[in-house]
């Protein structure tokens, strides 16, 4: 790394250039050509599909969005992160008389929505709550209360007791998890979860969180910036929201609405990084609460969907979408590609490995569609049978209400931005934090609380 104000001089580029191990390495690269690429489409058939007329009263749509911001106290590094999850509730039929309409007045169209959020501010390098010894103890406390103090119901379960029964599915089998406080710790032991908060069983009796058991303060940074692991905490509380918006419905005695109500979330059905155990808890209760659903008369599997805006499947669906001559519209309009272990190993994501794709963090399964208009969507519809997670072939019957997703999807795509869906983007609107106007208005919110306290 240079010093400040140094700049970078051509000698090391001109000694890369000419390295005969470098030359080595680049010459051993498996390249695609373009045939290869153009065959992906062949061996993927797209199917034309029937898509359904349902349309739902309710869509609730639920995105996130997280910022780090330089925090002044003394300490150099010292960092927070701002996280947001928001869930926005669309009135469909409102919508479309709206759609009737266009043009349609913005302000017209905000009230068809209402939209609540969970938003909190995570310490990070550096900054350490009153009564802790450590940056990583500070994120570990703030992540449980957070859970602690939110829930859809204000008499209801909060989204802690909600996360508390996913953990019951985490297999006591695995390997071990070391004490948070491994160093600090009387007697080096495994961390032994539980519910709620409790003390460690050594003679130190320190706090644990069941929180821990996500295991995201294992990858904390105490020397720099930590966006991957508040990008981990963003991820976890929109799909445990997710969940607790149906144990919540489950718990009133509502779930007769879910054959009128859809549920897109932003990204894969899918838990990446450290916490990824609880994707397939998510499948578990999930499929647990759909079974219930379904016995109530006029019974419909949940249709939830995720939906992926950027990444490698969304570049190769385009290119699937790209005529020899470089213009897009070769993929057939209302036709979905429907995804296999071998498919995606051999044209999207390498691998020889024996284990199916995503086996340990999706509760779901890819599919590609391209809309009546055109729009070109990457989706995740959910395991809700153990059928469904048999990535060695992929059939309609495999993709729960697969019908109604992509006839749901024809009528959602929306014009402002390309192949962009309108749940997504009013619940984007509600998460997104500008990058920079935003963190100058958090980084000063920092500083007046900083000094109030």
């Amino acid at each position: 790394m240079p010093y400040e104000g140094e700049f970078a001089q051509y000698k090391p580029l001109k000694r890369l250039v000419e390295s005969e191990r470098v030359k080595k390495l680049l010459g051993s690269y498996k390249i695609r050509n373009k045939e290869d690429c153009l065959s992906g489409i062949q061996t993927l058939q797209p199917i034309k599909i029937q898509t359904g007329d349902w349309i739902p009263n309710w869509i609730i749509s639920i995105d996130g969005s997280h910022a780090e911001v330089d925090i002044r106290n003394g300490f150099p590094g010292a960092e927070a992160s701002y996280v947001t999850v928001a869930s926005v509730l669309l009135d469909v039929a409102k919508m479309q008389e709206l759609d009737q309409q266009r043009p349609v007045n913005p302000k017209e169209f905000k009230k068809i929505e209402e939209a609540e959020s969970i938003d909190c501010a995570l310490p990070g390098c550096n900054v350490i709550y009153d009564g802790e010894k450590s940056a990583k103890d500070s994120l570990r406390r703030s992540v449980f209360e957070v859970f602690s103090s939110v829930r859809m119901w204000s008499d209801g379960e909060s989204l802690l007791d909600t996360y508390e029964s996913l953990l019951k599915y985490k297999p006591t089998t695995e390997r071990s998890q070391q004490c948070p406080y491994d160093e600090n710790c009387a007697e080096n032991r495994d961390y032994l979860r539980d519910n709620g908060r409790y003390n460690c069983s050594c003679e130190l009796a320190l706090p644990l969180y069941s929180t821990d058991a996500l295991r995201i303060h294992e990858r904390m940074n105490p020397e720099g910036t930590n966006g991957a692991i508040f990008s981990e905490i963003m991820q976890v509380w929109e799909r445990v929201w997710m969940v607790h918006i149906l144990r919540t419905l489950e718990a009133r005695k509502l779930l007769s609405i879910l054959p009128r109500l859809a549920i897109v979330l932003d990204g894969s059905l899918a838990v990446f990084g450290q916490p990824a155990w609880i994707s397939q808890a998510i499948y578990k209760e999930v499929s647990r609460i759909n079974t219930v659903a379904k016995q109530a008369k006029g019974g419909k599997d949940i249709l939830l969907i995720g939906v992926e805006k950027t990444g490698t499947f969304v570049e190769h669906f385009e290119n699937l979408d790209r005529r020899e001559n470089g213009s897009l519209g070769f993929f057939p309009c209302q036709s979905v590609g429907l995804l296999t272990d071998s498919y995606i190993k051999q044209n999207i994501i390498f691998s020889d490995s024996t284990r199916l794709y995503g086996a340990a963090t999706y509760f779901g399964r890819k599919f590609f569609y391209k809309t009546k208009s055109g729009a070109r969507i990457v989706a995740t519809l959910p395991f809700l049978a153990d059928d469904h997670r048999d990535l060695t072939r992929a059939e309609i019957s495999q993709y729960p209400r697969l019908s109604d997703a992509v006839g749901l999807l024809d009528k959602l795509v929306s014009s402002r931005f390309p192949n962009a869906l309108v749940p997504l983007v009013s619940a984007n609107a509600e998460a997104a934090i500008p990058l920079r106007l935003g963190n100058k208005v958090l980084e000063n919110l920092a500083k007046e609380l900083m000094a109030a306290n």
